[in-house]
This record gives C-alpha cells, sequence and structure tokens, in this order.
C-alpha cells in the first residue's frame, strides 16, 4: 500500500547519540585505542586562561584529524561534515543540539597560534606511535598515486 510519510522530521524523540554510532564505526576504534588527553598538556602554554574563544584545545586538534582521516580538505566543509555526521558529533563529545565550533576557530589557530611551531608534527607523531602500539597501522602495504601528467614547460 502506498501510504506518504508526514510530519515525521518534526516529532521529539529521546535518543542516546552512543547508539546512533554503529558499533563497527572506524571513528569507534579511534576513540578506543587512542587517548587525546595529551594534546592539553602539550599546547597549554599557546593558550590563555582568560582570553579568547572557549574551546577546547582537544576538540580542535580531533576535528582536524577527522577532517585529515577523511580527506576533509576544507575547514568550511569539515564544519558541514560535523554539524550532520553523528559518528563525527560522537567522537567530538559534542550532543545533537550543541553548536560545531566555527571553521574559523580552526583556521585562525593553524594560521596563527600554531604558526611556527612543530606541534602537528609532534601530534601527528604521538598518534601514529598509540595507533602502531594497538596494531592498527601495519605498514605492511604502500600505496601511491602513479598519476602521469604531461609537463608543461619550455623546452629552451
Amino acid at each position: 500500500m502506498f501510504r506518504p510519510i508526514k510530519d515525521v522530521q518534526n516529532a521529539a524523540e529521546f535518543v542516546f547519540i552512543e547508539d546512533l554510532v554503529p558499533q563497527n564505526h572506524l571513528i569507534r576504534k579511534v576513540d578506543k585505542y587512542v587517548d587525546f588527553s595529551f594534546i592539553g598538556e602539550k599546547v597549554r602554554s599557546s593558550y590563555s586562561e582568560d582570553t579568547g574563544r572557549p574551546t577546547d584545545p582537544i576538540m580542535l586538534f580531533k576535528m582536524m584529524f577527522i577532517g585529515y582521516f577523511y580527506g576533509i580538505r576544507s575547514e568550511r566543509q569539515l564544519e558541514r561534515e560535523i554539524q550532520t555526521k553523528v559518528a563525527y558529533r560522537w567522537f567530538l563529545g559534542l550532543k545533537l543540539n550543541d553548536p560545531v565550533p566555527h571553521h574559523s576557530t580552526i583556521s585562525w589557530n593553524r594560521r596563527t597560534r600554531f604558526k611556527d611551531t612543530n606541534i602537528f608534527q609532534e601530534l601527528f607523531d604521538e598518534v601514529v606511535y598509540l595507533v602502531i602500539n594497538h596494531n592498527m597501522v601495519g605498514g605492511r602495504a604502500l600505496f601511491s598515486d602513479s598519476t602521469h601528467l604531461k609537463a608543461n614547460a619550455n623546452k629552451n
């Protein structure tokens, strides 16, 4: 029988965000084995206790991790993806109605606060170390893009 669904999106529901993220989702494995709390101590000296936007630096770096991990290159797009993907919200500790930190917060921190530092390399190295220790990365295969492009060069 054909019956259109009406007004489904206006119903109030009681749900647990924990139940909305599949148990086998890759982000759950990352959350289980990678303790991001080390970030707080690494960046504490770069933050003021009383000025600036109140964004948790761990959440900021976890947002950037999502972007790198899932190939989201635009910070604006990353903000939109986090707004709509329950698994990302769960990973960041955001409730369904919590606002997602603005893309300019990510951008400002990347371009200004951490400019001329090696903090990104240090954090990357630590995360890689943690996933290797939990056998999430084996190092047995190497993939590379072997796209051939015609050179645009003057032979003279």
